[in-house]
């Protein structure tokens, strides 16, 4: 075999292994139910900030670490724990994902995305 044929290999055989581990490391979408049926899985839980329940950030005692409820799109509510600190205009949010995984009865989230509202809408919802 030619060098060139070898090299041809070797690079399919890495890129087949990047493919796997790749799809290895993905998450779904999920509620706290299932999150809490599989608490070693991580999941993407989609919700809304519960404005009732209190909010802990305390920067002097713990800058990354950003507690809060949300409720899951069927309607349960679970304490959340955020390794990151607040995200600003959290309170704005119309809809929040969790990275993370289950431990106890908190989700320990990794990383926030929110939906917040757009400034090209106007009071009805239309866009300008």
């Amino acid at each position: 075999m030619k060098k060139l044929h070898i090299v041809g290999i070797i690079v399919i055989a890495v890129a087949i292994g990047v493919i796997f581990v790749s799809l290895k490391n993905t998450s779904t979408y999920a509620d706290f139910t299932e999150a809490l049926a599989n608490p070693g899985t991580e999941y993407h839980v989609v919700g809304k900030l519960d404005k009732n329940q209190p909010q802990v950030y305390d920067p002097r005692v713990n800058a990354s670490e950003f507690s809060f409820t949300l409720i899951d799109n069927k309607g349960v509510a679970k304490q959340v724990v955020l390794h990151k600190s607040k995200p600003h205009d959290f309170e704005k949010s119309e809809q929040i994902v969790l990275i993370g995984k289950m431990h106890g009865e908190e989700f320990h989230a990794n990383d926030i995305l929110m939906k917040c509202p757009s400034k090209y809408n106007d009071a009805k919802g239309q866009i300008n």
